[in-house]
């Protein structure tokens, strides 16, 4: 494959994500409507402070839902996705597992969490503050969002018109019945969510 046709196509592929409107839409420019995960390019990572030492992290994948967004008052958009807590990951196979454990999550149990909007404030063009019942563990708390827009247009790559939104929160492990360790393993948890949501075809 030679260089010529190599440049060629990176130049056609910077046209394309260029051309779409993924960098230049604002939130008052997203069609209001309902939108769906897009499961692939979703990710929750999470981060707690390991006996004083560092923060150590790990992720959740494979998160489905639905968003129903309102561009005209934010405040009726409706959030509503499901985490499956067996999708949990660490740079650790051992930790791994054992957070699947009986003593951790114990996802035997309780395979999957879930989290249902009450409340969308929205604090500033690009920002807003989502309230929720946050399920994990058996337990339901209500828990804060501070999201961030990202940005939105038609993903050159499948055609679909897709919107992003970065969220971080912060929860009590303890809270949800998770206590292990506590406090020589934080008991504060930082979540960092990367959201993707494509528009659903109107039937």
């Amino acid at each position: 494959m030679n260089t010529y046709f190599l440049k060629s196509v990176g130049a056609v592929f910077a046209a394309a994500l260029l051309s779409s409107s993924a960098f230049a839409a604002t939130p008052a420019s997203v069609p209001s409507g309902a939108y769906s995960v897009e499961t692939s390019h979703t990710q929750i990572g999470f981060s707690v402070l390991h006996f004083g030492f560092t923060y150590y992290s790990g992720q959740f994948s494979g998160v489905t839902g639905t968003l129903q967004l309102d561009e005209a008052h934010p405040d009726a958009s409706h959030l509503n996705v499901t985490i499956p807590v067996s999708s949990v990951s660490t740079t650790s196979t051992v930790l791994t597992d054992e957070l699947k454990n009986s003593e951790w999550f114990d996802i035997a149990k309780y395979p999957e969490a879930t989290f249902v909007s009450t409340q969308v404030r929205q604090t500033a063009a690009d920002e807003a503050l989502v309230t929720g019942n946050l399920t994990l563990h058996g337990v339901t708390h209500p828990e804060v969002l501070h999201v961030h827009f990202v940005g939105a247009g038609v993903n050159p790559m499948d055609k679909a018109y897709t919107v992003g939104f970065q969220a971080q929160a912060t929860i009590h492990r303890s809270d949800f019945g998770v206590k292990k360790y506590v406090p020589y393993v934080g008991d504060d948890v930082t979540m960092t969510i990367a959201g993707a949501f494509e528009k659903t075809a109107a039937k």
